[in-house]
């Protein structure tokens, strides 16, 4: 079977072009979060996966737990997957939708795990070092982690630099070793 990443790509980036053409990225991105938190919740994954209950049942039921907070294009997206029995495919859509819509934006979201707590000058010098080795702007989110010596490892994507202690000890150690 195929991998649900690309199952969901088709609707990902029909639902993409669709908010970019009615300019509300922010409204479906919010939408399409709302829908897929909750289709992962295990009482409404055993109400979308039971064989008696019938795609506009299972789609009515979606968009009856999230309330009026749905947008009337997220909400058709909903009846639509739930006729092609697609329903679990949200979350992976919601990621694909919001990958899309950070690339459009040209914006990134930066994960910092330091040592210490960063003041917020070092942190504008930290965003803005990323913003221009990365070419996009940058949200930054610092957390502390008691594990490292010092030093931070910074993961934006699938990017990950390691500046820690731990870090460049263990290139050390290769580096001596080859």
């Amino acid at each position: 079977m195929a991998e649900l990443s690309t199952l969901a790509r088709p609707y990902a980036k029909a639902a993409f072009e669709y908010a970019v053409e009615a300019s509300d990225l922010g409204g479906w991105s919010d939408s399409l979060a709302l829908a897929a938190s909750f289709a992962q919740q295990p009482a409404v994954v055993a109400l979308l996966s039971a064989p008696s209950a019938t795609a506009a049942q299972q789609a009515d039921a979606l968009v009856g737990v999230c309330g009026d907070q749905l947008l009337q294009g997220c909400q058709n997206l909903i009846a639509i997957l739930s006729e092609n029995r697609r329903l679990p495919l949200l979350p992976q859509i919601y990621q694909q939708f919001d990958m899309m819509k950070a690339n459009r934006e040209k914006a990134i979201d930066v994960n910092v795990s330091a040592a210490r707590e960063l003041d917020d000058k070092q942190q504008k010098t930290l965003s803005d070092a990323l913003s221009a080795k990365l070419e996009r702007s940058v949200n930054l989110q610092v957390n502390i982690d008691k594990n490292l010596l010092g030093g931070a490892v910074i993961r934006a994507g699938d990017t990950v630099i390691d500046g820690s202690i731990r870090g460049r000890l263990t290139k050390l150690a290769e580096t001596l070793n080859s």
